[in-house]
C-alpha cells in the first residue's frame, strides 16, 4: 500500500507540468514559425529580416509585438505605441512599419538612456549578476535617429532621452494602445508599470521583454499585480517574453 500525496500536490505538480510541455511546445512552433519566416517569408517575416540586424529580441518576440500592433489596430483600441527600453531600435521601428505595412499611423513614444543599462538595485534578486550589465544595451541617440530616418518612421516617433524615473513622471502621453517594456531591472519595470499602466486602455497590449531572464522584472511585475489585485493571463512568447492584454 503507498502513501497518497498531500491534497492538492499531485495537482500542483499536474499544472507545472503541463505548463512545462506547453512551453515546450511552444518553443518548437517558435522555431517552426522562425524557419518558415526565413525561407519563405510573409508579412512579419519581411520586416523581420529588415529589422532583426537592429535588435536584441528573439523572433517570437518580436512577432509578439508585430501581432500586438496588428491586434490593437484592428479592434480600435485608442491610445499610442510606446516602448520603454529601445537599445538600437529594431523594435520600435518594427512597430512603425508594421503600421505602415496596414496603411494606418500610430504616434510611438521611445524612452532609453541611450547611454546603455542603467545600474540595477538591491531590489534585483540577481544583483550580482545584473551588475556587470551595467551600460550594455546601448544605442547611440543619433544612430537609433538615423535608423527611423532610414525606415522612413521618424515623423510618427518621439524619443526621449533620460532614465524612466525622470522622463515618464512628466510624459505628454494621454493613452497608450500597446506598452513595450524592456527596462531589465526592478526599478525600472516597476516605474514604468506605476507610471504607465493607467494610460493603457482597456484591452491594450502590454509586453513585458525580461521576465524570465532577469529576475528583477519578473519580480516587479508580479508586485505590481498584488498591490493593483490585478489578474491576467500571461501569455508565454518564449523563455522571457510575456504579453498580457489589460483588462
Amino acid at each position: 500500500m503507498t502513501n497518497s500525496p498531500p491534497v492538492g500536490t499531485s495537482h500542483e505538480l499536474f499544472k507545472a507540468e503541463r505548463k512545462k510541455q506547453r512551453n515546450r511546445w511552444a518553443d518548437f512552433l517558435n522555431r517552426l514559425g522562425g524557419f518558415r519566416d526565413h525561407v519563405a517569408p510573409g508579412e512579419f517575416g519581411r520586416l523581420y529580416k529588415q529589422v532583426s540586424p537592429f535588435s536584441m529580441m528573439s523572433h517570437p518576440r518580436l512577432k509578439g509585438i508585430f501581432r500586438g500592433v496588428q491586434d490593437v489596430i484592428r479592434r480600435k483600441v485608442k491610445g499610442d505605441l510606446v516602448e520603454c527600453g529601445t537599445a538600437r531600435g529594431g523594435c520600435a521601428a518594427l512597430m512603425g512599419l508594421t503600421c505602415r505595412q496596414i496603411q494606418t499611423s500610430r504616434k510611438i513614444w521611445v524612452y532609453d538612456t541611450f547611454e546603455g543599462l542603467p545600474a540595477p538595485s538591491q531590489e534585483d534578486p540577481d544583483f550580482d549578476l545584473a551588475k556587470s550589465f551595467e551600460g550594455d544595451c546601448r544605442g547611440d541617440y543619433d544612430e537609433v535617429r538615423r535608423l527611423f530616418e532610414k525606415f522612413q518612421i521618424l515623423d510618427d516617433v518621439q524619443m526621449v532621452k533620460g532614465l524612466f524615473q525622470n522622463t515618464l513622471p512628466c510624459s505628454e502621453i494621454q493613452q497608450i494602445a500597446l506598452l513595450h517594456l524592456d527596462g531589465d531591472w526592478h526599478d525600472s519595470t516597476w516605474v514604468c508599470l506605476e507610471q504607465l499602466y493607467d494610460k493603457v486602455s482597456s484591452g491594450g497590449v502590454i509586453q513585458i521583454d525580461d521576465y524570465g531572464h532577469w529576475a528583477g522584472a519578473r519580480k516587479a511585475l508580479h508586485e505590481f499585480f498584488d498591490q493593483r489585485n490585478i489578474q491576467v493571463d500571461l501569455k508565454y512568447l518564449d523563455y522571457t517574453g510575456r504579453q498580457f492584454i489589460k483588462p
